[in-house]
């Protein structure tokens, strides 16, 4: 992706308020625009902040060249089309780290530049923010409840291919401990495993001619799928095959808990005490939690993450906030924002446990004590991205440290208020 343009990863919308606002002499108003969620998705208890690693290195490439132009020149007048041919963002933004925690009212990405370099950014943050921090707040509450055991991310079959990567990039995030997804590897280094699926079984005459093939191949610390045929056959096949040596079985379908008690069992009896117990099938954060007190070593979780386990989207807005300083803010029902440029800390208890989360007007200071933690960092100034921008290991290691943060209620996974409450000081 490095080189190619983001510019028409927009929309028409956002071109037309540029051509307007550079008619009316309004363009180059100093603006500020927030990010932030009215509320959480279906009773979450916390949102997990996701893609801006992803984002601002996308900005950087929100260009227009001849191609790009080429596409306007029909709907767009002169004077517009020459003024995208030399615009390139050159404001800041601020924002909450990858991996940090939000909830309803959290200002988690600020942009800060003329209204028209920055209003064209709308869709593209929406859409990446959106979409990463969806995946990557289902992600954690999956690891959560794998209570440390590993989980893949398989689910590169059920989203578009350019979004698969992206899922993989923030289930990664949110701990998982691997993909299946090559792209994905390439892209950000994620590691990546896969064995077989239910297609090379069939392939074979028999089962286990199949599990020859592929210890032959593998070696015995390979993976064997278990379920095509008979559960109880296939094992005993496997660690014939194998041996004892053999590394994991999976198993796809069915009731997967009753199941892996009954493999532990053979498995231990065939004297494979070692071989690891892989489950997969439509799992997600409830059906794993559910999962918990059963021989399970590790889960293949697909639809469920990528889909967000049935919050797609984030729910973020993209909103105008300041005018040459002056607050703005939308008054309509069910849609209010607060006016003003804004920052925000959380504070917590001396033991490190949340408390609360403040957003203030910016250049204001409220009173703080050594246990409150700023949440907004530089991301990008003068359009460049600051040095030092936390790697994706960064960021994982923050969920992990932020997830411990908060109340213990505020990691179950029944619906719920959000974990700690959003306070908007004056």
């Amino acid at each position: 992706m490095t080189g190619t343009s983001t510019a028409l990863l927009t929309d028409h919308y956002e071109l037309t308020m540029v051509a307007a606002a550079l008619a009316a002499g309004t363009a180059d108003r100093q603006c500020v625009f927030e990010t932030f969620a009215r509320r959480l998705p279906g009773g979450r208890r916390y949102g997990v902040v996701g893609g801006t690693g992803r984002l601002v290195e996308a900005i950087g490439r929100f260009t227009f060249g001849d191609d790009e132009l080429a596409q306007l020149a029909t709907v767009l007048d002169a004077t517009t089309l020459d003024w995208l041919a030399n615009y390139r963002f050159t404001g800041d933004i601020d924002g909450y780290p990858e991996g940090e925690l939000y909830f309803p009212g959290s200002p988690l990405f600020t942009v800060r530049g003329t209204f028209a370099e920055a209003v064209l950014l709308e869709t593209l943050v929406l859409s990446v923010l959106n979409h990463d921090s969806a995946i990557v707040s289902a992600g954690a509450r999956m690891v959560s409840a794998a209570n440390g055991r590993p989980i893949i991310e398989m689910g590169g079959r059920r989203t578009h291919e350019h979004a698969a990567v992206a899922a993989a990039r923030a289930a990664y995030l949110a701990g998982f401990a691997t993909t299946s997804n090559l792209e994905a590897g390439r892209r950000y280094g994620i590691p990546t495993r896969g064995t077989v699926a239910h297609a090379f079984m069939l392939l074979h005459d028999s089962e286990e001619q199949a599990f020859q093939a592929q210890v032959e191949k593998m070696g015995s610390d390979t993976t064997l799928l278990v379920d095509t045929y008979d559960i109880t056959a296939g094992i005993e096949t496997a660690v014939r095959v194998a041996g004892p040596e053999l590394g994991a079985i999976r198993i796809d379908s069915g009731d997967v808990g009753v199941l892996a008690r009954k493999a532990r069992e053979q498995l231990d009896s065939l004297g494979a005490r070692d071989t690891r117990i892989v489950v997969s099938g439509d799992l997600d954060e409830h059906a794993i939690a559910a999962l918990r007190a059963e021989p399970v070593d590790a889960y293949g979780v697909g639809t469920s993450v990528v889909t967000g386990s049935g919050a797609p989207t984030a729910g973020m807005v993209y909103k105008l906030v300041e005018v040459d300083g002056r607050p703005v803010a939308k008054r309509s029902t069910h849609k209010e924002s607060k006016g003003g440029h804004k920052n925000a800390l959380r504070r917590h208890k001396p033991t490190g446990t949340a408390l609360e989360e403040l957003v203030y007007p910016a250049g204001s200071s409220p009173e703080r004590d050594e246990n409150d933690v700023e949440l907004q960092v530089p991301m990008a100034r003068g359009g460049v991205p600051v040095d030092n921008l936390p790697t994706l290991d960064d960021s994982r290691a923050r969920l992990r440290k932020a997830l411990v943060s908060l109340p213990w209620e505020g990691l179950k996974l029944s619906p719920g208020d959000p974990a700690i409450p959003t306070v908007f000081g004056e």
